[in-house]
């Protein structure tokens, strides 16, 4: 049975009437799909019976100097992954068919939530993710969205959105997935040669030190970040962004560990920026 993709939210709509009695499961993504996203898509086919992908590349998030041009699409690799895994539709909208333009209502989360960790660098961002992932939701209405803890600046974000404007949908964040290396997946590593996908590899081995070193005991935020940063030094080629210890739930940086906390890093190796994270202080 092909998998039926539709393009605009009536054509949506219509499929999901007959569904909307039981639970709706919604993996929204920007296609490139990889094992990261079956595993938020495995995880949905497991608490949902029914599963739609939305695959759209959203021009709001991108700035004037980032990669939207050539962000990859590869829209009958991501039908193939998700026929496998079970997906129930595909949607695949146009900037026309959710009438995205210039005069577009936004969606603007708190600023202090976006003003650090990526938002430093990537001013805009947040609130196109937070205006179209509303737009989303309100298309599809699902029960339950998914989506990867690697990205937490955004899950955090979504999920306040959630909570404030009263959007009827559970937030289920799914463990990030990695290669044997360590190294997260995302859409953005096949811009990798073999030997930078090796050297990116440090990012994870850095954060683990922090976790060892928090099991061991230690609090203190500028002794756990120093012993990240000397393992990301022993790859030079590694140019670090930002590396932060941050609350989980407002994103705010923290002196001291006395509950568990986020160590969040961004950096480039390559010119191709890779972010990641890991939770301390369980």
């Amino acid at each position: 049975m092909n998998l039926p993709i539709f393009t605009t939210p009536g054509e949506l709509d219509r499929y999901l009437q007959c569904h909307r009695s039981r639970s709706i499961g919604f993996v929204p993504t920007m296609g490139a799909l990889h094992l990261g996203h079956q595993g938020l898509i495995d995880r949905a086919r497991t608490e949902n019976n029914t599963v739609i992908v939305s695959i759209f590349v959203n021009p709001l998030q991108f700035g004037a100097n980032e990669d939207l041009d050539r962000y990859p699409r590869q829209l009958e690799l991501d039908l193939v992954l998700c026929q496998s895994a079970g997906v129930d539709a595909l949607f695949v909208p146009t900037t026309e068919s959710i009438e995205i333009a210039d005069t577009l209502t936004q969606v603007i989360p708190p600023p202090a939530m976006m003003s650090g960790l990526c938002g430093c660098s990537r001013i805009g961002h947040f609130q196109g993710v937070a205006t179209i992932v509303t737009k989303l939701f309100n298309i599809v209405r699902p029960d339950r969205a998914y989506f990867g803890e690697k990205d937490a600046q955004q899950l955090a974000i979504v999920r306040r959105i959630v909570r404030d404007l009263y959007i009827p949908v559970e937030i289920v964040g799914c463990p990030t997935i990695r290669a044997d290396s360590g190294l997260a997946l995302s859409s953005r590593n096949q811009y990798l040669s073999p030997l930078g996908r090796s050297q990116a590899a440090v990012i994870y081995r850095s954060l683990q030190q922090a976790q060892l070193l928090a099991q061991q005991g230690e609090q203190n935020a500028r002794s756990l970040l120093a012993v990240v940063a000397h393992e990301l030094a022993t790859v030079p080629e590694f140019q670090l962004e930002y590396l932060e210890l941050v609350d989980l739930d407002t994103l705010q940086s923290i002196d001291t560990l006395s509950q568990p906390a986020l160590v969040a890093i961004a950096g480039r190796i390559e010119n191709t920026r890779l972010i990641d994270n890991i939770v301390i202080g369980k």
